[in-house]
């Protein structure tokens, strides 16, 4: 049995030992954070580094998921119907087109290295009628893997004329003229030939893209007349298409040139 005293300070003894227990698991809570925290917690690759390698690379990715939308979204649909009124961008795509077809011409009939007749058929003569091919003047033949005849018979007249249309060519050739007969020895391909008519295409495709500027900042210029009439949001609009327009030719430029370049230096 308790005694009288051990009844009177009963209370106050579980008390104390409730309030003991309340202080304990209010410091485990506050401790918890902090012991779960440095677990996770790894060394940083760098001091001055302020976030957990997880947050870094999810930072990361966030950044080449936004970039990689910027780049797609800077593609525009071309439109022709949208802009009516504006330009005509089927005009513009013929202009560029254009300057892309001009460049293909000037790889045939510049930029040639095969030792056949045809290897001639780009080449165009200059006479006092006009211009012609000079396989319509002429008929060419192999007459060795190391010499092309040009038989002028038909058209005497333009023999002096496709001689020279002959030696300023590319093509590094020096004909001799018997008569109406055209004497073309082939130059065997060297080297420092090859590399020289590389640098040549190189060229074409610069003025390639500077026509291409050309009529690009035309069209643009256009546009901005237009400004009349039409939200700035519009002009924008027509103006980014016409750069897709230039964007996509110019694309096509390098790759005529890297197929060139490849052919010429094999």
């Amino acid at each position: 049995m308790l005694s009288f005293l051990s009844l009177h300070f009963l209370p106050t003894v579980m008390a104390l030992n409730h309030l003991n227990l309340l202080r304990a698991l209010l410091a485990r809570q506050v401790r918890s954070p902090l012991v779960v925290a440095s677990r996770v917690r790894a060394p940083l690759s760098h001091p001055s580094a302020t976030c957990l390698p997880a947050a870094c690379a999810r930072l990361y990715a966030t950044k080449k998921a936004k970039a990689k939308a910027k780049g797609q979204s800077s593609k525009v649909n071309i439109n022709s119907t949208l802009v009516e009124g504006i330009i005509d961008l089927d005009e513009v795509k013929g202009d560029m087109t254009a300057v892309l077809n001009a460049l293909k011409d000037d790889f045939t009939r510049n930029l040639s290295i095969r030792t056949s007749p045809g290897a001639l058929d780009h080449i165009v003569v200059t006479t006092q009628d006009g211009k012609f091919p000079l396989n319509q003047l002429g008929q060419i033949s192999m007459k060795s893997p190391q010499l092309i005849m040009v038989n002028m018979s038909s058209f005497p007249e333009a023999t002096a004329a496709a001689t020279r249309a002959l030696r300023e060519s590319s093509m590094n050739l020096n004909p001799e003229v018997d008569g109406t007969m055209i004497r073309v020895p082939v130059p065997k391909v060297t080297r420092e030939h090859r590399e020289n008519l590389a640098k040549v295409a190189k060229q074409l495709s610069n003025k390639a893209k500077d026509s291409l500027r050309r009529v690009r900042s035309s069209a643009v210029t256009q546009v901005k007349k237009a400004k009349e009439g039409n939200s700035e949001d519009t002009i924008r609009f027509v103006e980014k298409q016409i750069q897709q327009l230039s964007d996509n030719i110019a694309a096509d430029i390098d790759k005529q040139l890297a197929a060139k370049t490849k052919e010429l230096l094999g």
